[in-house]
């Protein structure tokens, strides 16, 4: 039995944090990400590590990200093989550089607290030429905003944006119980992958500038609300 088995650190709330227990969700997950030997893969939020292993198991290198230094110490202390341990907010990363060392695109994988889910898709879209996909659980209020079609209540900022970068492919659902603490609600798998070829023009920054000013005044008309 690993030391993460006979540990058990308690979440936190204040991160957000609910680990992963169920080693079937697991095992899908990373079966998901389809990595090969050599691979690099960034994992965001680690916990205590379910995830890790089997994405390790793979022959693939693990970059895993955890905020959390009680968490950071335990999977120190495994020493799990081909697995890097990182203290650090994954908000904070410089994916371009990772890739750059790495010498290939990364894939992403990571169980994603429901409080940082939007700020890390948003830092993909930045730097889309820095990864191959992403293989995300979401709270599933949020992955269906991310594929929602124009024109309905669940299409905003999210999906505006992430649609003229990259597709959003709905895997599976997971229940609250396979989590410890369950969560109060149910959460997705949904897999992230860059465009071949942008569904925009314009400079993605000006892009997003415009869509935020957009949707953030929903009840003017698209001209009053992109005023000024």
């Amino acid at each position: 039995m690993s030391r993460l088995m006979t540990e058990r650190p308690r979440a936190k709330k204040s991160l957000g944090q609910h680990f992963l227990i169920d080693r079937n969700i697991v095992g899908k997950i990373a079966a998901a990400c389809a990595l090969h030997e050599g691979d690099v893969v960034l994992e965001i939020g680690p916990g205590t590590g379910a995830l890790t292993r089997a994405l390790a198991q793979t022959g693939a290198r693990v970059i895993a990200v955890e905020i959390d230094p009680r968490l950071v110490a335990i999977l120190e202390r495994e020493k799990i093989p081909r697995v890097t341990i990182v203290h650090g907010d994954a908000l904070e990363l410089d994916l371009a550089r990772l890739a750059q060392e790495a010498g290939r695109r990364l894939v992403v994988a990571g169980n994603l607290p429901y409080n940082i889910s939007s700020p890390v898709l948003f830092l993909l879209l930045d730097v889309c030429e820095a990864w191959s996909r992403a293989v995300l659980m979401l709270q599933r209020e949020v992955a269906v905003r991310l594929g929602a079609p124009p024109g309905g209540k669940d299409y905003g900022v999210l999906a505006a944006r992430l649609g003229a970068l990259v597709a959003v492919d709905a895997l599976f659902d997971v229940a609250p119980g396979c989590f410890r603490p369950p969560p109060a609600v149910r959460s997705r798998v949904v897999r992230v992958t860059p465009l071949p070829v942008p569904r925009i023009r314009a400079p993605a920054d000006a892009y997003a500038r415009v869509v935020r000013a957009a949707f953030g005044k929903r009840r003017k008309t698209l001209a009053n609300a992109l005023r000024g």
